[in-house]
């Protein structure tokens, strides 16, 4: 059974930083992209970073570049998020989820299995 499970979400002062954790099982971890997303009260759903299968490629939304850093280690089937100088809009449950498209995607359609999500709170 695929499970990926979250963890690392804390209540946090702007300017801050926190690193996100995402650990899975029950599947052949470097064989997927994994994606970070984020969902504020009232807002849709934010494909926010992704890191493909081999590492070799990463993306970020706009609103984290230059803040936020995504890497993986696949000898401990683990994703991270390392978020810098956080500000009280990056306030968010946090998902990690996993995709078939290897090169990595923003687009949380194309995603199939996710996680339970971690809240981090930012406060001005």
């Amino acid at each position: 059974q695929v499970q990926l499970v979250e963890s690392g979400g804390a209540l946090v002062q702007a300017g801050g930083s926190l690193r996100l954790s995402c650990v899975a099982s029950g599947l052949t971890f470097d064989y997927y992209a994994i994606g970070w997303f984020r969902q504020a009260p009232g807002k849709e759903r934010e494909g926010i970073s992704c890191i493909s299968s081999s590492d070799s490629n990463t993306y970020y939304a706009d609103s984290v570049k230059g803040r936020f850093t995504i890497s993986r280690d696949n000898a401990k089937n683990t994703a991270y998020l390392q978020m810098n100088s956080l500000k009280p809009e990056d306030t968010a449950v946090y998902y990690c989820a996993r995709t078939s498209v290897r090169l990595g995607v923003l687009n949380p359609y194309e995603y199939d299995y996710w996680g339970q999500g971690t809240q981090v709170t930012v406060s001005s």
